[in-house]
């Protein structure tokens, strides 16, 4: 049976025919995960749920301990996970509401969080040109396909630290720079997973149009509304990309550290 995790919202755990069956508090070297993970099966598939902002949504970004919960669906045996979350659009064809299978990611964390496994006695540097594993990211859009769920196959994901939203300025050089889409958690998730030699892709919602774009205010109330109505779509995407799930992995992820080391 396959393993994948699934790091979102606590919505997610009520996907129709999912039984839950274990909750299982994990202990890392990087401290402790966001919360307890959630251990279900559906279908032929073992799955393992992390809350990422913690039980209670109160866990801010810049707060999260990304290297314990990566670290703990390593511990699991977890070799694939699905990383689901909000954002801003800036691309103008991405209305709100718009899922999006990322392929591309601009950092703007970097220093402000840790951010590799590697940061003491060994030196390691991991090849990121393809951020998102493509064996993920291909039954993603297979799925969306089938199941008739209107995705973007592509974008670029710029991850800043926040709490704060983003000023106006900071969003037009992100646009002049290929974002499609801006939000705070993407990153280092996606890098610290490589660096586990875990396969990971990330699904997007656009939950508001970024700064300056309407010319309105930003409201958390309307990045909550619009994640809450998107969850059904996000819920069915990823129950209809679980037989698309190669049995073997063919790629590049599962080998990220050979010859990555110094």
């Amino acid at each position: 049976m396959s393993k994948v995790g699934i790091i979102g919202g606590s919505g997610l755990y009520e996907i129709p025919g999912l039984r839950l069956t274990e909750e299982r508090d994990m202990d890392t070297p990087f401290g402790m995960p966001s919360s307890p993970y959630m251990m279900g099966e559906l279908g032929g598939s073992e799955l393992v749920f992390l809350p990422r902002h913690g039980l209670h949504h109160d866990l801010a970004p810049h707060r999260i301990n990304y290297r314990a919960n990566i670290r703990g669906f390593s511990t699991l045996g977890v070799d694939r996970i699905i990383s689901v979350c909000s954002s801003g659009g800036i691309n103008p064809s991405l209305e709100p509401g718009s899922i999006v299978v990322l392929d591309q990611v601009l950092d703007f964390t970097q220093g402000a969080r840790a951010s590799s496994f590697y940061d003491e006695h060994e030196v390691v540097h991991i090849d990121f040109t393809e951020p998102f594993c493509p064996e993920l990211r291909a039954a993603l859009i297979g799925a969306a396909g089938e199941a008739g769920i209107d995705v973007a196959g592509s974008g670029t994901y710029v991850c800043v630290n926040g709490p704060r939203l983003e000023s106006r300025a900071e969003i037009n050089l992100f646009s002049s720079m290929g974002a499609d889409v801006v939000g705070m958690t993407a990153m280092p998730e996606a890098a610290l997973a490589r660096e586990d030699q875990i396969c990971l892709a990330n699904i997007t919602v656009v939950t508001n149009r970024a700064a300056g774009i309407t010319g309105q205010k930003l409201t958390t109330l309307e990045v909550v509304e619009n994640m809450r109505q998107s969850t059904e779509r996000v819920k069915a995407l990823i129950k209809a990309m679980l037989p698309l799930i190669p049995a073997e992995r063919s790629c590049p992820c599962k080998d990220a550290l050979k010859d990555a080391g110094m």
